[in-house]
Formats: structure tokens, C-alpha cells, sequence
């Protein structure tokens, strides 16, 4: 079998595909590309396992064929390259065992070995029980909205994954590790009442191939798997199995102490605050009062403190109350907005941030704090 492809867009689709290949593979079949050629068509897949891949582009060749090459090494030498054209074919291995990929440049040769391309798994088929269609920029902004406060616990998978939650009226992004919550809304996009929990992992990949992209993106799931397709692109994942919490329940309905504040100057006043803090809790205590914000963060351990007054429009009783300075400072630095408000209703209950500013009229962000109680 023998193809020629530009080495500049063979480099885009490695690049697309390689996020999902995993150095510690319990199937060493998986530590490869899976090349699979058609006239002048040539699929690439990477996969763990759970996640699957695949990238197309053109070649030129009138041959069908399957090969898997080492993706480690065949991206490697692929970078080398500037853009020309590559021609590669498959030989027989000079010992007679296995075959051998041979590359040829404009006045270079170079060979790989070849793995069985027999033993890469099929792409995973399953009957899409429904379907939605995301315009790649809108499902992009609600990764990036939401991905940071998933959870890492293998104990509880449900919450190392994102909720995408279709209704009638809305649909919610969801992610939380019971410490924070996120809650990404979209009026303008409604479908059949339908959820179903996303990993963590294949979206922070997706994310990034979105970026790319202004496509629309299609999306079929059934009761354990979900297809994402959009422009040459098609991407197979395992949905986590479970019950999602049931998250309006921790929201504060009634939070009559209301801060507003620009975000950057509250922003960089946590960042200098939590260098003072305790280092097991990065807890930095805001006390609110009149239009003032008076920030103290401490670690007796070393004598460390920090006391600082930020203005601000304050409106509410005079309050007390311990948030981690780690939480906060991503949560601030996700937002895009120049002003946000915190609301609160007491020291042992959770804050609510949402921006002021920044969204369109058809999106809203909430995103929740739970207090650290004691100092």
C-alpha cells in the first residue's frame, strides 16, 4: 500500500487525535495511530480504551489498506518536517517478520515498524437514542466554565465529569467538587428534556480541538456512550455511569448581603492575602461593613498575616465569613467580566459570584463557594 500526504496536515491531525493516547497503556496496540486508507482518504485514530478519536484528511492514492503506527515516534519525526509532501508505503520487514512503514522525502528514506493493525479495536458502535446540535463556540464557553471545579475523586465519579443538562427552556453545564459548584446556563439552546454526565479528561482534550473550529457540533448518546461529530472529526466516549447530586438544593435562595466589586483589584487582593494564609486551608475571611472590604488571611504557624481594605459597594448587615483563597482565585480568574457581585446570607452558608457584566443576554454563570468555617 502506498500514500502521499502533506507532512503540514498529517502534523494537524497527529496534533488533533494525540491528546488521548496514554504513555501507560494496558493495551500496547493502544500506543499507536490506527492509519486506515481509502482512495484518497485517510482516517487517523488515536484511543485509550474509553475515549476514541478519529481525523480524516486527503491523501493521494488509489489503494485500501489498515496500518498502526507507534505514535510516539511517527509524531516526533513528523515535527521535524516543514510543510512538503511524504510518501509512505508499507513493505515487508527484511527479516519476513511483521511490516515496515517506509517515509520518503524529496532525497530521504526512512523506515518504521509496524505493529498488527488486526489487533486495533473497532471504533464503538451504539444506537444514538438522541441528538442535539451545539454550536461549537457555545459548548466550548461551557467547558471552559465549568471543567476547572470537577472533582479528581475516583470514590465519586459522578462529580469528575460535567452534567450537560437539556430542557425545553434552557440547558445547564454543570460541575462541581462539593467544595464549589458551576452552573453554565443557555436560554438560546433548548432541546428534548435529556442529561448525562461527560469525563473530565476527553473534554479538557475536546475543549481544545473546539478552539479550532466554528463548526456546529453533533451530538448522539445513547445510555452509556456519547458521539461527537463536526467537521472532519468524530469522537466516541464512555459516559460516566450514576446519579448527578441534586445541585439547586445548595444554592441559597434568599442572600440579602450583596458585595460588588470590581474583579481584578478583588482578584489581586486574594492573590497577596492567601501568601499569608494557612497552607492547609488558604482560608482569607472577608468582613464586610459600610463600603469597605476588609480581607485578613493568617498563619499562626509562621506568623504570617494580612490585613487589607478594598473598596467597594457593599449593601447588607455587617458580615464575617471564610472562603478559601484557592477557589476563589480560579473562579475569578475564569470569569471575563470587569465587575462581579458576591452574595451571602450567612457565615456558614455558601457565596454565590456572578459577573455583572460580560454575558450575552442568553447565557448566565453562577458559581458557588462554600465557606471555611473557624481560623
Amino acid at each position: 500500500m502506498k500514500f502521499i500526504v502533506s507532512s503540514g496536515e498529517l502534523q494537524k491531525a497527529l496534533q488533533t487525535v494525540s491528546g488521548v493516547i496514554s504513555t501507560s497503556q494496558s493495551r500496547p496496540i493502544l500506543e499507536n495511530y490506527l492509519f486506515e486508507v481509502e482512495e484518497n482518504s485517510l482516517n487517523i485514530t488515536a484511543s485509550d480504551g474509553e475515549t476514541t478519536l478519529v481525523t480524516t484528511l486527503e491523501v493521494k492514492s488509489d489503494e485500501t489498506g489498515r496500518l498502526a503506527v507507534p505514535a510516539k515516534t511517527f509524531q516526533d519525526f513528523v515535527k521535524t518536517f516543514g510543510e512538503q509532501p511524504f510518501t509512505l508505503s508499507v513493505k515487508q520487514a527484511e527479516d519476513g517478520n511483521g511490516s515496515i512503514l517506509e517515509i520518503l522525502d524529496e532525497k530521504d528514506n526512512f523506515a518504521v515498524a509496524l505493529d498488527n493493525a488486526e489487533d486495533y479495536p473497532e471504533l464503538p458502535e451504539f444506537d444514538a437514542s438522541q441528538s442535539v446540535t451545539i454550536p461549537a463556540g457555545v459548548l466550548s464557553e461551557a467547558l471552559s466554565n465549568t471543567l476547572f471545579a470537577t472533582s479528581s475523586d475516583s470514590l465519586r465519579p459522578v462529580m469528575t465529569g460535567v452534567l450537560f443538562q437539556f430542557g425545553e427552556n434552557e440547558t445547564n453545564f454543570v460541575s462541581t467538587d462539593s467544595h464549589r459548584l458551576v452552573v453554565y446556563k443557555r436560554t438560546d439552546l433548548v432541546a428534548e428534556p435529556m442529561e448525562f454526565i461527560m469525563p473530565k479528561r476527553p473534554l479538557s482534550i475536546f475543549k481544545n480541538i473546539l478552539a479550532s473550529t466554528e463548526q456546529d457540533v453533533l451530538i448522539e448518546f445513547s445510555e452509556n456512550m456519547a458521539k461527537f461529530s463536526f467537521g472532519n472529526n468524530v469522537w466516541v466516549c464512555r459516559l460516566i455511569d450514576g446519579k448527578y447530586p441534586n445541585y439547586s438544593a445548595v444554592i441559597p435562595k434568599e442572600n440579602p448581603n450583596v458585595l460588588t466589586i470590581n474583579r481584578n483589584l478583588l482578584l489581586n487582593a486574594i492573590r497577596r492575602a492567601s501568601i499569608m494564609s494557612n497552607k492547609s486551608t488558604n482560608q482569607v475571611r472577608f468582613k464586610l461593613s459600610g463600603n469597605i472590604l476588609h480581607l485578613h488571611a493568617e498563619d499562626t504557624e509562621f506568623a504570617n498575616k494580612a490585613d487589607m481594605h478594598v473598596p467597594c459597594d457593599y449593601h447588607g448587615e455587617d458580615i464575617n465569613i471564610g472562603f478559601s483563597s484557592k477557589f476563589l482565585t480560579e473562579m475569578l480568574s475564569i470569569l471575563r467580566s470587569d465587575d462581579i457581585t458576591m452574595k451571602m446570607s450567612q457565615p456558614n452558608r455558601p457565596g454565590i459570584i456572578e459577573p455583572v457584566d460580560g454575558l450575552e443576554e442568553n447565557e448566565s454563570l453562577l458559581m458557588l463557594s462554600m465557606p471555611v468555617i473557624g481560623m
